[in-house]
């Protein structure tokens, strides 16, 4: 009703109060909040500003328990126009007409549970009639069964106490019938090896019979009772001793000497010593297992041997002591404890014995099922005997084999990696059939890469049984943290990684004469192959062993990219020694040619040098060699006459102004000073550059080595006419061909324009060729 009276216009509401005069602007205020108040869904008391609650004595609030009809009639006829009370009238009738649907609907829904509870209520008047009824006849009933007990135990109130008397002299003379009896019953039962039954005979009687000792017929009794028990502890022992059944029989006889009253220290000492000889046994016999004449068992049934037998037998001397002597204090807990950390300490000897044979083998498969079952048949042992450590000792033992497996594992990789440039090395220093291609670089270098891959995959897959989750130790804190870190990724995968790199730059160490044993081609693969790892290979493996082996621990990790750095510096390293072996095999070659030649009693030049034509056929066998692993590479634009250019010392004007005056015999001091001013100005050539990883650089290192050495070698001799024209021809001749393989034409041309400058300078009578001749004679070889 509240909110359908506050629903109507501002000022006429049943609510509202009159305002005075004064206070038309407020109220105008007032009455445009409300109507804000509408549109944005608020109550008209806070838009207006006022406190939400109404007035409780407001004789117009029509949900107030004051409200007065005439007053809140009469106010709205003096405060609202006709059409408004017909508005309100029609509100007044809709909220009406919805009360009385509510209230018929809320009938409606309850019909049902207003009759069940009507019928309820008649039922529970009927029933309580019924049971005062009952309750006034049992109550009846009552007061009589009083009376007649009362007379029945007035009665036989005499009668009662006699026979109270008499049951209590008949339980005496039953058990003063038992003690007379006891001596008799004891030997029957030692006689018929009912050991049990007497020794709980006599514990019935012993407190009697040591309270009553001082009668003569119980300390005659009591007398012969100990003889009795006497003899049967002497059986006991002997029976114990003997020990030929097993531990339930023994603790049984230990446990009844215990009730004799034998004394504890000595009885846990004898426990333990019979204990000890059956797990001694047990030893023994794996021990002769693992001896050199009969063939050990696999790992696996060692292990269940050793569980079923010593373990199990361990776990039921533990029990058993455990339940005798629990009652004997700290001491003999520490004696327990001691006699299986001793045995244990053996027994885990010989397990680690038979697990040091695991050796070699990449199948982790049966070793770690023999792990998993030693380390659950300890987990018994290791409840019962938490002071003896056997469950942590058990825990390390697998530990230490998992990091041994490891080790194994990257020494098998080693080997792996190893055999694999073995087979390369094979390959490539096997004779050629004819007609017989053999395998290519880059076959052979899939080869390395996928059998090396392979094998680092089967190696994750066998480690990674280790953590498997049906394992009983891969919850082990080690298992889960620094195996998957340091000992998978670090040790292994990283570990494996780097001694790659570092067994691929033991090639570049000793080079030896003409590069030792170690042929070019092994470098140029193993340098592509350390570049194929920076590129994609080692953040692969290391992706693939962190989605493996969800690592856990907090340690820090070798990070991917300084492995990429080490394999690219590895890659650069073989690809710089390429460069020098294949420039050092040319340059032996050009050495002799030039050190073994009679420059100044040479013959006129009529064709290239042999050795010349070897250095061009080299050279593109290299070029063909470094271009079946590695990309062309960018070169500088090249000129359309790098073909032509001939050597006349020199066919260019700069190096003919350079050398001209030398052919004068009246200046050879100026030949010098000019030939030193144009060094000055001359671009130095880097001999030993950094190599790229491209073909290019590869050719052009190689090129550079072979020239340099050549111009090294003409310096130290002395050359006549005809020697300087040979060295002319051999230069145009290594001009015409090289210049294709380098980055940069021109490095070539100064080179060689320096090889038959200084054979120039070290010429007494300097006549060049005619620059036809000289493409007529390369032409032609």
């Amino acid at each position: 009703m509240a909110a359908a009276a506050a629903g109507r216009g501002p000022g006429c509401g049943p609510g509202d109060s009159p305002e005075g005069p004064e206070a038309e602007a407020p109220e105008r205020r007032r009455k445009a909040h409300g109507m804000l108040k509408l549109y944005y869904g608020l109550s008209e008391v806070e838009a207006a500003g006022r406190p939400a609650g109404p007035d409780p004595l407001d004789p117009t609030d029509l949900n107030g328990a004051h409200f007065d009809p005439e007053v809140y009639l009469d106010k709205l006829r003096r405060e609202c126009p006709l059409a408004q009370l017909m508005d309100s009238e029609t509100d007044m009738v809709r909220q009406i007409r919805a009360l009385d649907s509510d209230m018929q609907t809320l009938v409606y829904e309850n019909y049902n549970k207003f009759i069940s509870a009507t019928d309820t209520i008649r039922k529970m008047k009927n029933d309580f009639r019924k049971m005062e009824d009952e309750m006034d006849r049992l109550a009846t009933n009552m007061a009589v069964i009083t009376d007649f007990s009362a007379r029945i135990s007035a009665t036989l109130q005499d009668r009662h106490e006699r026979i109270t008397k008499l049951a209590g002299v008949h339980a005496l003379l039953r058990k003063l019938q038992f003690l007379f009896e006891l001596p008799s019953r004891l030997t029957k039962c030692v006689e018929l090896g009912a050991y049990g039954q007497a020794v709980r005979y006599q514990g019935r009687a012993r407190a009697v019979l040591q309270q009553y000792q001082h009668l003569p017929s119980f300390r005659a009794i009591q007398d012969d009772c100990q003889v009795i028990t006497a003899r049967l502890a002497q059986q006991l022992r002997q029976r114990f001793r003997e020990g030929g059944s097993g531990a339930p029989e023994q603790a049984e006889c230990v446990e009844l000497l215990l009730a004799l009253g034998e004394p504890a220290e000595e009885l846990c000492e004898e426990f333990l010593a019979h204990g000890r000889a059956r797990l001694e046994e047990e030893l023994r016999s794996l021990e002769a297992e693992l001896g050199p004449s009969p063939p050990a068992p696999d790992v696996l049934e060692f292990t269940d041997r050793g569980g079923s037998g010593f373990v199990g037998g361990l776990c039921q001397v533990a029990a058993a002591y455990q339940e005798l002597f629990a009652a004997q204090g700290p001491a003999s807990a520490e004696k327990l404890a001691a006699f299986a950390r001793e045995l244990g300490s053996r027994y885990f000897a010989l397990v680690e014995r038979r697990l040091a044979q695991e050796q070699g083998g990449s199948d982790n498969s049966l070793l770690v099922r023999a792990l998993d079952r030693f380390h659950r048949r300890l987990r018994a042992p290791g409840a019962l005997l938490a002071a003896a450590g056997l469950a942590e000792a058990a825990t390390e033992i697998v530990e230490r084999v998992a990091r041994e497996r490891l080790g194994q594992h990257l020494q098998g990789l080693q080997s792996a990696f190893l055999g694999c440039l073995t087979d390369v090395r094979q390959a490539l220093a096997a004779p050629r059939v004819a007609g017989k291609e053999g395998p290519g670089l880059a076959e052979l270098l899939a080869n390395v890469a996928s059998s090396t891959l392979s094998h680092i995959k089967a190696s994750l897959a066998s480690v990674h049984l280790f953590t498997a989750k049906e394992v009983s130790f891969s919850n082990k804190p080690y298992f889960r943290g620094e195996f998957c870190s340091q000992g998978v990724r670090e040790s292994l995968i990283v570990g494996f990684i780097r001694s790659m790199c570092q067994t691929a730059q033991n090639f570049c160490e000793s080079p030896g004469e003409k590069g030792g044993a170690t042929p070019p081609a092994l470098l140029l693969l193993l340098s592509r192959l350390c570049l194929d790892y920076e590129t994609a290979t080692i953040s692969y493996i290391l992706t693939l062993t962190d989605e493996q082996f969800l690592v856990q621990d907090q340690s820090p990790l070798t990070p991917v990219s300084t492995l990429c750095a080490e394999a690219r510096e590895t890659a650069r390293r073989l690809l710089t020694h390429y460069v020098k072996l294949q420039g050092l095999v040319i340059s032996q070659m050009l050495r002799k040619s030039v050190e073994t030649r009679d420059w100044l009693g040479t013959l006129e030049p009529r064709n290239v040098r042999a050795v010349m034509k070897r250095v061009v056929e080299d050279t593109t066998a290299i070029d063909v060699q470094v271009g079946l692993l590695y990309e062309e590479g960018v070169r500088k634009a090249q000129s359309s006459d790098s073909s032509k250019r001939t050597f006349s010392v020199y066919s260019s004007s700069r190096q003919q102004g350079r050398y001209a005056p030398s052919y004068t015999p009246s200046a050879p001091m100026d030949t010098n000073l000019l030939s030193n001013i144009q060094k000055l100005f001359s671009e130095r050539i880097d001999v030993f550059s950094p190599v790229e990883f491209n073909k290019v650089s590869v050719l052009t290192g190689i090129i550079k080595i072979s020239l340099k050495t050549l111009l090294e070698c003409v310096r130290l001799r002395t050359f006549g006419r005809f020697g300087l024209q040979q060295v002319q021809v051999d230069c145009h001749f290594l001009q015409l061909y090289l210049w294709r393989f380098v980055a940069d034409e021109e490095l070539v041309h100064l080179l060689l324009d320096e090889v038959v400058a200084s054979a120039a300078l070290r010429c007494p009578d300097p006549v060049p060729m005619e620059p036809s001749v000289v493409e007529v004679i390369c032409e032609r070889g």
